[in-house]
């Protein structure tokens, strides 16, 4: 399950993460209003922590632009005790819920918990392309009756591919949705997963298989 941390206090943005990864979660941090806003948009996470007083953009701006953007993502406020307008707020513009600071670790992971319940009662467990299916509880990628365990990467990059199964994905989108906007990372790491994936594919029997369009990206088709 993936979560997106966004508190300016880098000392608590990282004692958070360090919570929630200890806690089984997968995490990203990031510092400000802007990239708090470009990360959520990528529709990756399970769960926003989203604190209201952030530099460039705050919190109330980020929950009502993405709400306007139709992104359902849970979203949790992170408020100082005095900040009740915001509370209200940030609730009434589309927050689910909000955790005044300090809180207890126990409390944190609870709430965390409520969310994405929440949203998993309402969003479909698996993804399907033709006779491939993928599951997003577990990352199992199944053909029939045969099943193979994805990366969380691997994952992250079928889900794209699977979702968008009409379109060729440029190399540069799957970069900044998984790796985010100011990654470093190179296109030959994301030919590394595709690779991966493909003999993955081959493993389970699979009649899909992932086309290159040669200096684009990467598409999704069933075998002739």
């Amino acid at each position: 399950m993936n979560i997106l941390v966004v508190e300016d206090e880098v000392q608590l943005a990282d004692s958070l993460a360090e919570i929630l990864k200890r806690n089984k979660y997968n995490v990203d941090a990031v510092f400000d209003g802007e990239d708090g806003l470009d990360y959520a948009r990528t529709g990756i996470y399970d769960c926003i922590i989203l604190d209201i007083m952030l530099p460039v953009r705050d919190g109330i701006e980020i929950v009502r632009i993405l709400r306007s953007e139709h992104n359902s993502t849970p979203i949790m406020l992170l408020t100082a005790k005095s900040e009740v307008e915001d509370k209200i707020h940030g609730l009434d513009c589309g927050a689910d819920d909000y955790l005044s600071k300090p809180f207890s670790t126990g409390e944190l992971l609870a709430r965390i918990r409520t969310l994405t319940r929440r949203k998993g009662e309402v969003e479909v467990d698996y993804l399907h392309f033709e006779d491939l299916r993928l599951n997003r509880q577990s990352y199992c990628l199944t053909h029939g009756e045969n099943s193979i365990k994805l990366s969380l990467k691997e994952y992250q990059i079928m889900e794209i591919l699977i979702s968008n199964s009409e379109h060729i994905i440029p190399k540069e989108r799957f970069i900044e949705k998984i790796w985010g906007y100011e990654s470093d990372v190179e296109y030959n790491n994301i030919e590394v997963y595709i690779s991966f994936l493909r003999k993955k594919l081959t493993a389970i029997e699979s009649d899909i298989r992932i086309r290159t369009a040669r200096g684009i990206g990467y598409f999704l088709e069933k075998k002739p």
